[in-house]
């Protein structure tokens, strides 16, 4: 598996970031961390084996990047308005710089002329970072695979509430939407799949709560609830990422 190593200064985050990309070709995802990781987990703790035989025979290619969870959402005694100003300041990073960076590798690669969009996963609070992305940029994420997520910022924040929390609280801002809003045809031409066990420290009720929402709204989506043996925890996470990677991607050469 062909692997390339990026360190970077980024102008949102006024500081140096890592990240790796994993493959020669094929459709771009960023893999967002679980909660405080950084972007060596997606290798250290396997997914990359889990997913080399897409990433290898240039179905995808992976781009794992860094959280800013220890300065944001687990910060639970820091100031909540700061904490989430800087949150943001990592979406930026995310949609101003990582974005373009790996837009520009993927059609290089891939001797595109331009591809619009990028595919987003994650696991854990991973997953939550992955569809808000998704939910609040469909004119940049084009694919999610969002597995044991939380959908709500009141894990990181609890009661409290802002505009930049709503903005990053996928349950309150998708709960709000008009029936006429332009997102939900924007998200009906793209791919997402989100899913939970039902096992040890799962939290399937806010999975079936986002899933009514978006019922309510119209906006398709693949809600998959796995049994009550699925726990939180990498073992299934290789599972279902394996499971899930054909179907998003069923038009790419195999």
């Amino acid at each position: 598996m062909e692997t390339n190593y990026y360190k970077q200064y980024s102008p949102a985050l006024g500081r140096e970031m890592e990240c790796k990309l994993y493959g020669h070709a094929g459709r771009p995802v960023l893999y967002i961390p679980c909660q405080d990781g950084r972007f060596f987990d997606f290798e250290n703790f396997h997914m990359a084996d889990a997913l080399a035989p897409w990433i290898e025979s240039g179905v995808i290619m992976v781009c794992s990047i860094d959280t800013l969870d220890v300065e944001t959402w687990s910060d639970k005694n820091g100031d909540p308005r700061y904490r989430i100003c800087r949150h943001e300041q990592w979406i930026r990073y995310i949609t101003d710089e990582v974005v373009p960076f790996f837009r520009q590798i993927a059609n290089e690669r891939n001797g595109w002329s331009g591809y619009p969009g990028i595919a987003v996963f994650g696991c854990s609070l991973g997953a939550a970072h992955a569809a808000n992305l998704y939910f609040r940029r469909p004119d940049l994420f084009d694919v999610l695979l969002a597995l044991s997520g939380i959908y709500t910022a009141s894990f990181g924040f609890d009661t409290y509430m802002d505009d930049l929390v709503y903005q990053n609280s996928p349950i309150h801002y998708l709960s709000d939407l008009s029936a006429d809003h332009p997102n939900i045809a924007l998200y009906n031409l793209k791919k997402a799949i989100i899913c939970t066990g039902q096992g040890p420290w799962e939290l399937p009720d806010c999975t079936r709560e986002l899933q009514s929402i978006l019922t309510e709204k119209g906006i398709e989506a693949w809600f998959d609830y796995w049994g009550y043996d699925c726990s939180h925890d990498w073992y299934w996470w290789h599972r279902q990422a394996a499971y899930f990677i054909p179907f998003l991607f069923e038009n790419q050469k195999s």
